[in-house]
């Protein structure tokens, strides 16, 4: 470990707390979004904590803590808190003990299992082909799109791809994922032949402006595309053709379904995603069979038989 953390227990909470993010973001590669949620909940944490600092903290702290979020916010986000808490202390332990180690075995609440948002086929496609034009915007809006469902990249690693990191000889992106972790995902056809149209009018695009970039994905001044701009510019499309509450994880949900429904192993699928368990890729199995389910009620001649004398009113 790389990190040059002193002696905890002379340092002040926002010291700790400022140590603590520059090792998530030095040497587990975090992004500045993910910093701020884990900024903000160990602040939460200590605005609850008054007087006591986080050195002071024991079990019956992060317990009277959790109960406080309970009327606060959702189970998901109080278990996001307590999973960021956690993380902070066992980064804490490294260095010293801690006063109750208890901290770090507290159970967090019971979250209900939510299956992802999925397009079907045929609104998937017709989201990646909603761009038309062959401007600039349409083309890159076009690209965009068709890697987020084709490819299943993330929002954040497709606005960091750059133009070095694109094949177009063997049809393969070197995608930048969480942690700053390198993976190899294909692209299709269809990307291939948008990426050969794409290009030329992007240096255009940039020369008419005297600008130049590495990156492939750029917004109207010519500067990187924004993960923020890109969820907006995906649910403008799906808007305009009914689509309500998709954003690019939903392209990415689908893209992990559909491959999945077609026969696609498992453990493929984990490395197209970049997921570090087999257990996060494991849930779109569980989507898969709610959908079995469903159509199994709605065609299966026994699932659509009349209530019997089993049947309970």
């Amino acid at each position: 470990m790389k990190t040059d953390m002193g002696e905890p227990s002379r340092k002040t909470d926002p010291e700790l707390l400022e140590k603590f993010l520059e090792y998530l973001r030095s040497e587990r590669g975090f992004s500045p979004h993910t910093l701020k949620a884990y900024r903000r909940d160990i602040l939460d944490f200590k605005a609850h904590l008054r007087e006591k600092s986080f050195l002071e903290a024991d079990l019956w702290d992060l317990r009277s803590f959790l109960v406080h979020l309970r009327s606060k916010v959702s189970p998901s986000t109080a278990a996001r808190k307590l999973s960021s808490l956690k993380s902070f202390y066992r980064f804490i332990l490294k260095f010293q003990p801690l006063r109750d180690s208890r901290l770090l075995s507290l159970p967090g609440p019971k979250v209900p299992q939510r299956l992802p948002r999925v397009l079907t086929v045929d609104e998937a496609w017709a989201l990646a082909e909603s761009p038309s034009g062959k401007d600039f915007f349409s083309l890159r809006d076009r690209l965009a799109l068709e890697l987020l469902y084709s490819s299943g990249l993330r929002a954040s690693e497709l606005c960091a791809l750059r133009l070095e990191d694109v094949n177009l000889e063997t049809r393969i992106l070197r995608v930048k994922g969480k942690g700053r972790k390198e993976r190899l995902v294909p692209f299709g056809r269809r990307a291939l032949a948008i990426f050969k149209t794409y290009l030329p009018v992007r240096e255009s695009f940039l020369k008419d402006r005297g600008l130049s970039s590495p990156l492939v994905f750029l917004n109207r001044y010519g500067r990187p595309l924004s993960p923020r701009s890109l969820q907006r510019l995906v649910k403008n499309y799906a808007r305009s053709l009914g689509l309500e509450e998709v954003h690019p994880h939903v392209l990415r949900h689908s893209f992990a379904t559909h491959l999945l429904e077609s026969g696609a192993d498992l453990r493929s699928i984990q490395e197209m995603l970049g997921h570090r368990r087999l257990s996060t890729t494991e849930r779109y199995t569980h989507l898969d069979f709610s959908r079995l389910a469903r159509v199994y009620d709605q065609a299966h001649p026994r699932a659509l038989a009349k209530k019997t004398e089993y049947d309970k009113d």
